[in-house]
């Protein structure tokens, strides 16, 4: 055995301290920002620390979060989707569209809407990997193309730019249930979209830690070239993140349409960059192969707090952009603060 093995032997078996392994997780800088952003605002708005307040910073924050893990594994992957606001709008407009041309129960829209985003998903990982182009340069020409989509076909079979209301369709009631119910907890409502988020994060988690396929995410985004040469199936892993942004999409965009019953073409332009804000706040790397769920989740809370403390604080809510544009730069830097502590340390 050569020194350097018995080097690597050696690390293998250390026993590593809680110190080490809290100070190398990702999701820490983002933990230590939002508790100074939950303290900022419980000190300077009055009615932040109530139940209702509580239960509305969660649903703001389940919007994006929802989004926000997905497009996490895929940055964890290496890759963006900037797609991934009007797809969101696009899986609204194909399932009122379809339910509403049919004539059909609100769950055959809700199925259609499923296929076509998960394909959407599929045809930005295939075109990715079969191209070899920028994800940047992929999934900007797919935001272009169903940006022109959403409002052409709209126009073309509703005569505007707005879905017709399917709110008298068969199978609208148990629908929002399902995707824009609300939840009563001790007097207080509560989103169900709170619980799809909880649930996207717990999934994600598992996947990234427990299992193999959480392996080969963190291995494609750290090294592709290296993770296909130990038999890594990197095109079929890049293909199904972007099919697991496709997924999260489905969500918000039946979220979005049975909450109002209509939906509007022009929606979701601009959303992808603050589902990436939340990722990066959470931990993610720009450059891939680390991050957690569990980071861009609060990344989604702190957004959350942000846009709803502002309001409670009675602040002119102008300032919204600029506080969320120094909370990315702050986590950013505490975030990369941590990593060089955490490398230190080993």
């Amino acid at each position: 055995m050569s020194a350097t093995q018995a080097t690597d032997a050696d690390e293998r078996i250390l026993q590593t301290s809680p110190l080490r392994r809290l100070l190398g997780r990702p999701e820490l800088g983002s933990v230590v920002g939002a508790i100074a952003v939950f303290l900022f605002f419980a000190f300077f708005a009055d009615s932040f620390l109530r139940a209702t307040s509580l239960s509305t910073v969660l649903y703001a924050a389940s919007t994006i979060g929802i989004m926000a893990v997905p497009v996490a594994l895929l940055m964890i992957g290496g890759e963006f989707d900037l797609s991934a606001g009007v797809t969101v709008t696009s899986s609204a407009l194909v399932s009122s569209m379809s339910s509403y041309q049919m004539t059909a129960n609100v769950w055959v829209g809700v199925g259609v809407s499923l296929l076509v985003t998960v394909a959407i998903g599929a045809f930005n990982g295939f075109m990715l990997t079969r191209t070899k182009l920028p994800s940047f340069i992929i999934t900007l020409g797919t935001f272009l193309m169903l940006t022109g989509v959403n409002l052409g076909f709209t126009k073309l079979i509703d005569g505007t730019v707005s879905t017709k209301t399917i709110a008298d369709m068969e199978g609208f009631d148990s629908a929002r249930e399902v995707f824009a119910s609300t939840i009563t907890v001790g007097g207080v409502g509560f989103k169900v979209t709170i619980l799809w988020w909880f649930a996207l994060v717990a999934v994600a988690s598992w996947i990234l830690l427990r299992t193999r396929a959480g392996n080969w995410i963190f291995a494609v985004g750290g090294n592709k070239d290296a993770a296909r040469a130990v038999g890594v199936p990197v095109a079929k892993t890049k293909i199904g993140l972007y099919m697991g942004v496709g997924l999260g999409a489905w969500i918000s965009g039946q979220h979005l349409l049975f909450s109002y019953d209509v939906v509007q073409s022009g929606e979701g332009v601009g959303n992808e960059l603050i589902y990436i804000i939340a990722a990066v706040i959470g931990g993610c790397l720009i450059t891939g192969g680390y991050g957690s769920a569990v980071g861009s989740a609060v990344g989604a809370f702190i957004f959350g707090m942000t846009s709803k403390g502002i309001v409670f604080a009675e602040w002119n809510p102008d300032w919204f952009k600029f506080f969320l544009g120094a909370m990315l730069l702050l986590a950013t830097l505490l975030n990369a603060w941590v990593r060089k502590r955490a490398e230190a340390t080993k």
